[in-house]
């Protein structure tokens, strides 16, 4: 039995890899800071199966105890400030937690066993102010925000560490993915959870940002089985998972509402507040080395994934759940 540590379990993708390395025989421990409120609602039917193990990516010590511990064969980084509008009035912590996080991680695996096969969760916002459509793995970087410039850092201290130590390490460049399970505060939750209350009659509008923002949008799911792919190569590399298809947020908006019968225009207003300092205009990734060396593909469009969301939202708001759906069944619609 291989056993995987997942940095970050109970975040969105954490919770799906588990789930996924779960259904694959393997022995897996999420790693958790320890904090008054540890939230495990993503993991809750699964928690029994997962090891938890307490550390931070703050605290070298931890990440080296833990290795030892468990002497895992792979360690998945999933754990960050996430958050892009956060990194723009948390840019130090974004930076300690997204960027030197990782190279904690690395070298810890480095001094207990550098033969630890090790995946780190880039980010399509490194792309930022994009100067080749669509982006791939040789695209240049150019962030826009704290977030993306320390998923820069983080990714390439990854290549440093394979190139310097000969580590099996690899670079996952994930564009947007979403689910039932992703936060309220991302925009896409935030859009379906509100025509679902508005729906049902909650609510009665919807404050939003740039709504012509453009962003390369899949199920999250998917995206995990790539994670677990790429460390199943003989050679370690650096790939961009994605669609290949770019919708705007005003389309993502269209398809909620208009799923639920509703006019968007009649309860949408755009709120200056929510626009970003340094906008990232258009993302959409080229995942073609994915497909050819790893054989992966979506399996949910665009369509299904908007209205899944919607489903369990509206599911969630109809059981009293708060809008919160985790547990939801994730059966896409056509």
């Amino acid at each position: 039995m291989r056993t995987a540590l997942i940095t970050g379990v109970t975040g969105q993708d954490g919770s799906y890899l588990a789930e996924f390395l779960l259904e694959q025989g393997y022995r897996v421990v999420g790693m958790v800071r320890r904090t008054s409120t540890i939230n495990f609602d993503r993991i809750r039917h699964i928690q029994d199966r997962v090891e938890i193990a307490q550390g931070d990516l703050l605290d070298q010590t931890s990440l080296t105890n833990i290795l030892q511990e468990y002497r895992p064969d792979e360690v998945y980084n999933l754990a960050a400030q996430s958050f892009v509008p956060t990194s723009f009035t948390q840019p130090v912590l974004t930076g300690e937690f997204t960027a030197l996080g990782v190279t904690r991680v690395l070298e810890a695996i480095r001094t207990v066993d550098p033969t630890i096969r090790f995946y780190q969760a880039s980010s399509s916002e490194m792309f930022g102010k994009v100067v080749e459509v669509p982006q791939r793995e040789t695209t240049p970087f150019h962030p826009r925000s704290p977030y993306g410039v320390a998923k820069v850092y983080g990714h390439w201290i990854t290549v440093n560490y394979r190139e310097s130590y000969n580590m099996h390490a690899s670079s996952g460049i994930l564009f947007n993915h979403e689910s039932p399970r992703r936060g309220l505060e991302f925009v896409t939750h935030k859009v379906t959870h509100a025509a679902a209350r508005i729906k049902l009659g909650l609510a009665g509008e919807l404050r939003l940002g740039n709504l012509a923002a453009q962003r390369d949008w899949g199920y999250a799911a998917d995206y995990v089985r790539a994670m677990w792919l790429m460390l199943q190569q003989d050679d370690p590399e650096d790939y961009v998972i994605a669609t290949g298809e770019t919708h705007s947020v005003e389309e993502f908006v269209s398809e909620a509402f208009g799923y639920l019968d509703l006019d968007w225009r009649e309860y949408v207003v755009q709120d200056p507040k929510f626009y970003r300092p340094a906008e990232v205009d258009l993302l959409v990734g080229d995942p073609s080395k994915a497909g050819r060396k790893l054989g992966w593909e979506p399996s949910v469009d665009f369509r299904q994934l908007v209205r899944l969301m919607v489903d369990a939202d509206m599911q969630a708001l109809q059981r009293g759940d708060g809008g919160y759906a985790p547990l939801a069944s994730e059966a896409p619609r056509a």
